[in-house]
C-alpha cells in the first residue's frame, strides 16, 4: 500500500491544523490506532509551526506525508535561511517554547533535519504504524512486516 498527500502551503498558522486534519483522516480511514495517530499529529504540527514561526524569508513550505505499508513518512520542506540542528538549546522545564525539536525527536522512530544553508530545511520524520484489527489498512497491505524503501530527502 502506497498512499500519500503532498501540498504546497503558505507559511501562514491557518496552514498547520489543514495539513493536520487531512493527514489524520487519511490514518483514520486506513484504521490506525489513536495513539499512533496522535504521535504523528503532533510531530506534523510541531515541524509546520517550527517553519511557520522560524523559516524566514520564505513565503510557503511543503509537506509530504505518505503511508509505506506499516510506515508512515513525513517530509516538512521550506526555503527559508536554515538552521544547526545541534545548535538548538534544550529548553528549560516548563518552558512555553522551543520544545517543538524535543517533541519530533522523541516521538518519531526517525528524525532527520537537514540544513540547506541560505535554501531551508528538511524536516524527515518517519513513524511506525500499528492498526486496529481489521482495518482498511491491514486489507491494502499494511503490517505485513515489510519495510517499504521510501525515496530519502
Amino acid at each position: 500500500m502506497d498512499a500519500t498527500i503532498a501540498l504546497r502551503l503558505p507559511r501562514d498558522a491557518a496552514s498547520v491544523p489543514l495539513i493536520r486534519r487531512m493527514f489524520d483522516g487519511t490514518l483514520r480511514s486506513l484504521g490506525v490506532v489513536p495513539q499512533v495517530r496522535d504521535d504523528i499529529e503532533l510531530m506534523l504540527t510541531e515541524a509546520c509551526a517550527n517553519v511557520v514561526r522560524h523559516a524566514e524569508p520564505s513565503d510557503d513550505y511543503t509537506v509530504t506525508a505518505g503511508v509505506h505499508d506499516d510506515l508512515c513518512v513525513i517530509r516538512v520542506v521550506d526555503t527559508g535561511s536554515g538552521f544547526d540542528p545541534r545548535l538548538v538549546r534544550t529548553p528549560a522545564p516548563g518552558e512555553e517554547s522551543g520544545r517543538g525539536l524535543v517533541i519530533m525527536r522523541a516521538l518519531a522512530d526517525d528524525v532527520r533535519f537537514i540544513s540547506r544553508r541560505e535554501h531551508g530545511v528538511v524536516v524527515a520524520l518517519e513513524k511506525r504504524l500499528r492498526f486496529e484489527p481489521g482495518a482498511a489498512g491491514l486489507a491494502l497491505g499494511g503490517g505485513n512486516g515489510r519495510r517499504a524503501s521510501p525515496s530519502g530527502p
